[in-house]
């Protein structure tokens, strides 16, 4: 999520500052994202954040084989 996050930004060529606007998150969670510092991530926020970029998932379950 995070990779295709960076993607989208990086895509659009977007500042740091215009992606947290984008984003509605702090500037620094944007360097944080460019750094990828996992750790300071949840995937809600993650899922968020992909939404606000346009970028929707799709979560398949399914039993280990």
């Amino acid at each position: 999520m995070m990779a295709m996050l960076r993607e989208a930004i990086k895509t659009r060529g977007l500042t740091q500052t215009a992606a947290a606007e984008l984003l509605n998150v702090a500037q620094p969670r944007i360097s944080d994202l460019a750094r990828g510092k996992i750790e300071r991530f949840t995937i809600d926020a993650l899922v968020n954040m992909l939404a606000r970029a346009g970028i929707f998932l799709e979560v398949e379950r399914r039993r280990a084989a």
